[in-house]
C-alpha cells in the first residue's frame, strides 16, 4: 500500500490550484487568470495538435509587404549583410556575431531566443553565445541551457547605483569567494570551447572550470584591473559544466559557449528593468567598449523603450539624447558593427468601459526612436507598428490563447516568438534586397561599354 502524501506539500498543492482557479469562480478577478485550463492537456502533451496561432498572425501582419517596419538607411546594415553572406557562403570560420539589448522580455530569451533559433536554422548554428554567470531574476534563462549557481553577490547595473560601472558585457556583476560555484548543463553536446569573462584585481583568487567532472583549466584573476578572458577546449561529448571559485575573490560576468561555425552566435543581453539610461550611463564607457571589442559584434541591436514609456517627461525630454549617446558610444567601441535600433512592443492600459488601450506615450515614443535612428544613420525595426499597432496588446490579450500577460506589458512564449519572427523575416527582407543590389551593381560593372564612336 502506497503511504499517504505529506501534509505540507499536499496543501501547498492545493492552494496553488485554488488560487489558479479562483480568477474563473470570481468574475471580477477575470483580468488575473493565468492558467486557461483546455490548455493544460496541450502542455501536457497528452493532445497532439498543430498549434498554427503563431503562423496565423504572422501571416496576418503580412511583414514583408509593409517595407516601413524595417527602416534601413543607405549602407547602414551593409557590414551585419556582408558577414551574412559569408557565413551563408559556409566560408570557413564564417561567424556572424549579433548582440541583442533589451529590457525584461530579453532576459528570459524571449523574442531573442526565437529570432536565434531561425537565424540559426538558416545560416548555421555557432553555438549558445553568452550567458551570464548566474541568475539575477528568477526568470533568467537562455534556450537550450540550464543554469544554477551559489554564493555569488549579484549586481545589475538596471539595479545598482553609485558602483564603478563594470558590468561585463552582459550588465550583471557577480562577486564572490572561495566555493562560489556556477553548474550549467546544455542540451546538446555539441560545443568545442567555453569562454570565462572576469575582472582582473589585486589579490583575486582563481576560477576552476571543469566539464563532466574533468578539470579544464584555471583563471587566475590577480592583477591591477581590467576585463580578463580565459578559453578551454570542451571535451567531446560534455554537456554539463562547473566553474568554481578557489584562493581569493573573483569577480565575474559569463561564459560564452561557441562551435566553430560557419553559423550564427546571438546574445541576448536583456536586464530587467532596463531603459536607455543603463547603457548610456550606468556602464562605464571604456569598460563597456573593451567587452565589445573582444566580442567583435557584426550586429548590434538597442532595443528598450518599455520601462520609460511610463514617464512622459523622459519620454519628451531625454529618451531622444540617451539613445544618440548609446549610438556614439558602440560607433566609437565597435565602428564596424551595424546598429539597428529597435522600438518597444505596443503597451496596453484600460481605458473606459474596460478596452484596452494603448499607453499614450508608446507612440510618441517610438517616433522620437524612428527620429534618432534617421539622424544617427541607424537601421530601426518598429515592432510596435509590425504587431500591429495601436491597440495591438488588447487584441493580444483577447487572442486564445493569450499571447500577452495581464499586465499587457509582456508578451507570452507565443507572443514572443511572433515578434522573433517577424525581426527575422524583415531582417531576411532586408538581406534579400542587398544581395540584388550586389547583383544589379555587379551587371552594370559587366555591362559592355559603348566608345565615342558607338562602338563597344
Amino acid at each position: 500500500m502506497h503511504s499517504p502524501l505529506p501534509a505540507k506539500p499536499t496543501l501547498t498543492m492545493l492552494t496553488l490550484l485554488a488560487l489558479l482557479a479562483l480568477p474563473d469562480a470570481v468574475p471580477r478577478l477575470k483580468d488575473y487568470r493565468v492558467l486557461d485550463w483546455r490548455t493544460v492537456p496541450s502542455v501536457l502533451d497528452l493532445v497532439p495538435r498543430r498549434n498554427s496561432l503563431v503562423e496565423d498572425e504572422v501571416l496576418r501582419l503580412h511583414p514583408e509587404r509593409d517595407a516601413a517596419n524595417l527602416s534601413i538607411p543607405e549602407g547602414s546594415l551593409d557590414r551585419f549583410y556582408e558577414a551574412l553572406r559569408r557565413t551563408e557562403s559556409r566560408q570557413e570560420g564564417a561567424v556572424t556575431r549579433i548582440l541583442h539589448y533589451g529590457d525584461s522580455p530579453t532576459t528570459a530569451d524571449l523574442i531573442t531566443g526565437d529570432a536565434r533559433r531561425l537565424l540559426q536554422k538558416q545560416f548555421g548554428d555557432a553555438g549558445h553565445g553568452f550567458c551570464l554567470m548566474g541568475q539575477p531574476w528568477a526568470w533568467y534563462g537562455h534556450y537550450g541551457v540550464s543554469l544554477q549557481s551559489s554564493g555569488w553577490t549579484i549586481e545589475p547595473a538596471s539595479q545598482v547605483r553609485g558602483r564603478d560601472g563594470f558590468f561585463g558585457l552582459g550588465g550583471v556583476s557577480f562577486r564572490g569567494g572561495p566555493g562560489v560555484a556556477t553548474r550549467i548543463t546544455l542540451r546538446e553536446a555539441n560545443h568545442t570551447r567555453v569562454e570565462l569573462s572576469f575582472q582582473y584585481q589585486p589579490g583575486g583568487g582563481s576560477i576552476s572550470a571543469a566539464a563532466e567532472g574533468r578539470v579544464l583549466g584555471k583563471a587566475d584573476t590577480r592583477g591591477a584591473g581590467g576585463p580578463g578572458y580565459a578559453a578551454f577546449s570542451i571535451p567531446a561529448g560534455a554537456r554539463r559544466f562547473a566553474f568554481t571559485v578557489e584562493g581569493g575573490p573573483v569577480r565575474s560576468y559569463g561564459v560564452s559557449f561557441e562551435r566553430p561555425g560557419p553559423g550564427i552566435t546571438y546574445d541576448s543581453l536583456g536586464l530587467n528593468g532596463a531603459y536607455v539610461s543603463v547603457l548610456a550611463r550606468m556602464f562605464d564607457e571604456r569598460h563597456w567598449a573593451e567587452q565589445l571589442r573582444h566580442r567583435r559584434p557584426n550586429l548590434v541591436i538597442v532595443n528598450y523603450g518599455t520601462n520609460e514609456s511610463e514617464y512622459a517627461p523622459f519620454v519628451d525630454q531625454v529618451t531622444g539624447n540617451e539613445l544618440k549617446e548609446i549610438v556614439r558610444r558602440l560607433r566609437a567601441a565597435v565602428p564596424e558593427a551595424s546598429i539597428l535600433l529597435m522600438s518597444p512592443m505596443d503597451r496596453g492600459q484600460r481605458e473606459a468601459g474596460g478596452v484596452i488601450g494603448t499607453l499614450p506615450t508608446i507612440p510618441r515614443l517610438v517616433a522620437i526612436q524612428q527620429q534618432v535612428a534617421a539622424e544617427t544613420g541607424c537601421a530601426y525595426f518598429n515592432t510596435f507598428q509590425a504587431m500591429g499597432g495601436e491597440g495591438a496588446m488588447g487584441r493580444w490579450y483577447a487572442a486564445e490563447p493569450r499571447l500577452v500577460g495581464a499586465d499587457f506589458i509582456h508578451p507570452m512564449p507565443a507572443g514572443a516568438k511572433i515578434v522573433g519572427t517577424l525581426l527575422y523575416q524583415a531582417l531576411m527582407d532586408g538581406y534579400n534586397r542587398y544581395k540584388v543590389r550586389l547583383l544589379q551593381q555587379r551587371m552594370a560593372h559587366k555591362k559592355p561599354q559603348m566608345d565615342a564612336d558607338g562602338r563597344r
